[in-house]
């Protein structure tokens, strides 16, 4: 008998089925024996003798045939989507037996009472809790979301590689790795290689992981997370790069509320209003008008600070009804060498953010695509230009006007269902503290003591 799915079990009523899950939850009654069995569709309750349940205990992994039946009128549980039929077990078989759980973990709001290390400390486990698991539905779908706009847009996928030669934003934050006895890095982005395969392609994006060595701990930085990266040739302007942005992020969110309706519940989570265009400042007009909102006096800073970045986006639900806003014309000094400058005022760039719930998601900005000034720039930035000759051959043989921006997956998940911190958006998350498993002080000296960084061979 070929297995069926627990969601489909509703179109079998009065025949017999097979199906396979981990046992959820089990109650015993006497004369008989109620299990939930979960598969990948949800849960389906098993009615069985005891005899056939004897030494079953929750997540043994159990295959079941049985006759679906309707479940009596006072038992209907209309929080489940099988939850007005149930199946008569007549055959079980244990396909893998569990230990004794170490705790309490599958009651949806169980977890709440976790501390976070403890949910991280045994995420093989607590990742099978229904309130977790939604969390990486909606992620599913932002990704998907994304590709699927993107590619309605004619962009082209790519792949591109996690291991570079040389730090594309230039910066100290990164993770060198011995390479066949060569200096290399982990990627911080994809940069670099989305502007080069724009000469193939024109309009391209990646799904890729990105790293960044940064030694803090707060509730929005991983040391490791997905990149939603794209880069767009042939722009009239900077801002055809933000009207894009802003058509896709409305299409992820408009896709998430038709696919994930039970998993934003789960979170009491509330798309924003996707009518309301999202507004878009300066980012000194925005300091100012934080300093005039709040007394606090940023003005002369060269960045948003996270308490500016939350201020501000007050002012656009209060303004504009918008929880989103974009963030203009930060300065050149604190965005890469291939940012572009202003014409108007080149201390300033044509770049942006795009905040939302006083969190930065999106980064981006036109790029610099003349093979000169490029140079220039790379030497001005303190970087090496034979560290980028591969980059720059794009450039020497024409590069047309261009640009691009990133989203962050976890970001983007972390501020729609409103986690406190970007760990629990991420299934494995790697931070200074953990790799999967919590570092110690011991490890870290080991590591110092035995792997000395090598000379660099290039």
């Amino acid at each position: 008998m070929k297995r069926i799915l627990n969601i489909e079990t509703i179109k079998y009523l009065g025949k017999k089925v097979k199906v396979c899950g981990w046992v959820n939850s089990r109650r015993d009654h006497g004369g008989i024996v109620f299990l939930d069995l979960r598969d990948r569709s949800g849960i389906l309750q098993i009615v069985s003798k005891p005899d056939l349940v004897k030494e079953i205990k929750e997540e043994y992994v159990l295959e079941i045939e049985g006759t679906v039946q309707k479940r009596p009128l006072k038992m209907v549980n209309k929080e489940l989507e099988t939850g007005e039929v149930e199946l008569q077990a007549e055959q079980i078989r244990v396909l893998v037996k569990s230990e004794v759980l170490p705790f309490d973990f599958k009651n949806k709001d169980s977890v709440s009472t976790l501390s976070l290390p403890t949910l991280l400390d045994y995420r093989p486990l607590t990742i099978r809790n229904e309130k977790i698991k939604a969390i990486f539905k909606v992620s599913a779908e932002v990704v998907d979301s994304f590709r699927r706009t993107l590619k309605n847009l004619d962009f082209v996928e790519f792949q591109s590689p996690n291991i570079v030669p040389v730090a594309a934003e230039g910066g100290a934050e990164i993770f060198h790795i011995d390479y066949y006895d060569y200096d290399a890095y982990l990627a911080q982005s994809p940069q670099l290689y989305k502007q080069i395969m724009l000469g193939v392609f024109e309009r391209v994006f990646t799904v890729t992981h990105v790293y960044r060595a940064e030694p803090s701990i707060t509730t929005r930085h991983l040391s490791e997370y997905t990149s939603l990266d794209t880069e767009m040739a042939f722009i009239n302007s900077w801002e055809d790069l933000i009207d894009t942005c802003e058509i896709l992020i409305k299409s992820i969110l408009t896709d998430v509320q038709k696919d994930c309706q039970k998993e934003l519940s789960l979170f009491n989570a509330e798309i924003p209003d996707l009518k309301v265009k999202i507004p878009r400042l300066k980012m000194r007009e925005a300091q100012k008008i934080i300093f005039e909102r709040t007394g606090r006096d940023n003005r002369k800073e060269p960045d948003l600070e996270p308490e500016d970045e939350r201020e501000i986006c007050k002012f656009a639900k209060d303004k504009y009804n918008s929880e989103f806003i974009f963030i203009t014309h930060y300065p050149t000094k604190k965005r890469p060498f291939y940012t572009y400058p202003d014409p108007k005022d080149i201390d300033h760039t044509l770049s942006f953010d795009l905040l939302y719930r006083g969190l930065e998601i999106v980064t981006g900005g036109q790029r610099i695509n003349d093979y000169e000034m490029l140079v220039k720039n790379i030497k001005k930035w303190g970087n090496d230009v034979k560290d980028f000759a591969f980059y720059l051959q794009a450039f020497k043989y024409g590069i047309p006007p261009e640009g691009g921006f990133a989203l962050g997956a976890e970001r983007i998940v972390k501020q729609l269902l409103g986690l406190e911190n970007i760990r629990e958006a991420t299934p494995f998350p790697r931070d200074t503290e953990r790799i999967d498993q919590r570092l110690s002080l011991l490890q870290k000296r080991k590591k110092t003591k035995t792997k000395p960084k090598k000379k660099s061979k290039k």
